[in-house]
């Protein structure tokens, strides 16, 4: 969890904290794995990460940590839905989003990368292969994450997924690329794969834009 100096409840939170927050998280992710890797076959495994990650498992009383987590949660589950109160107002919001083009790009893209591979077994173990569709599907991921919210959503997290959106489709662009330039994907094919993924990030740039406006309508910014 983050220190409360650098993560202040009180503040509000533009995209920029947020995404200080998600790489955060990520970073701390990863540390967890690789413990829990490391000490899989320790008895006293939960002990020995909680310890390393940092965490009092102890502690009965949480203060100032507690009113913390208390607005990620809530930030969270107003995100992703998971608040009762909202549940109507999400599931309005994830009808809309699968109703949207940018969702239909996605899931096209999605559609055409699996059936490259369907096609062509000699890409399955292919590095840059493997990237062009991982980095795909993460796109779509982190769009879903950044516009299945509700009216009450923390706009500054909308615009952090979006942005990691933008990153996975220039990373899965570039992937696009490599392959064209090894010559493993003809020229047809990779004209179609890069609108695509073009179409998806200008939709991508229109979101960041418009919900950058809606940040500073909200906040008087």
């Amino acid at each position: 969890m983050a220190d409360n100096n650098d993560f202040p409840p009180e503040e509000i939170w533009d995209e920029y904290v947020w995404e200080r927050f998600l790489q955060q998280q990520d970073r701390n992710t990863e540390k967890y794995f690789q413990l829990l890797e490391k000490y899989m076959d320790d008895p006293d495994r939960d002990d020995i990460i909680a310890e390393e990650m940092g965490w009092d498992v102890f502690a009965t009383a949480y203060d100032d940590q507690e009113e913390v987590e208390d607005f990620l949660t809530e930030a969270t589950e107003l995100l992703s839905g998971e608040s009762g109160e909202d549940e109507e107002d999400y599931e309005n919001e994830f009808e809309e989003f699968t109703q949207s083009p940018v969702y239909e790009d996605t899931l096209r893209l999605h559609r055409w990368v699996n059936t490259l591979f369907d096609k062509r077994a000699d890409l399955r173990e292919n590095p840059e292969a493997i990237r062009f569709a991982t980095r795909s599907a993460v796109c779509g991921a982190k769009l879903a994450a950044a516009l299945c919210g509700t009216e009450h959503s923390e706009i500054g997290m909308t615009i952090a997924y979006l942005k990691r959106a933008l990153k996975s489709a220039n990373d899965s662009l570039e992937a696009a690329q490599k392959l064209a330039d090894a010559g493993h994907l003809d020229r047809r094919r990779a004209n179609h794969a890069r609108r695509l993924i073009f179409r998806i990030r200008d939709r991508i740039v229109d979101y960041m834009r418009e919900y950058r406006v809606k940040w500073r309508q909200r906040h008087d910014r």
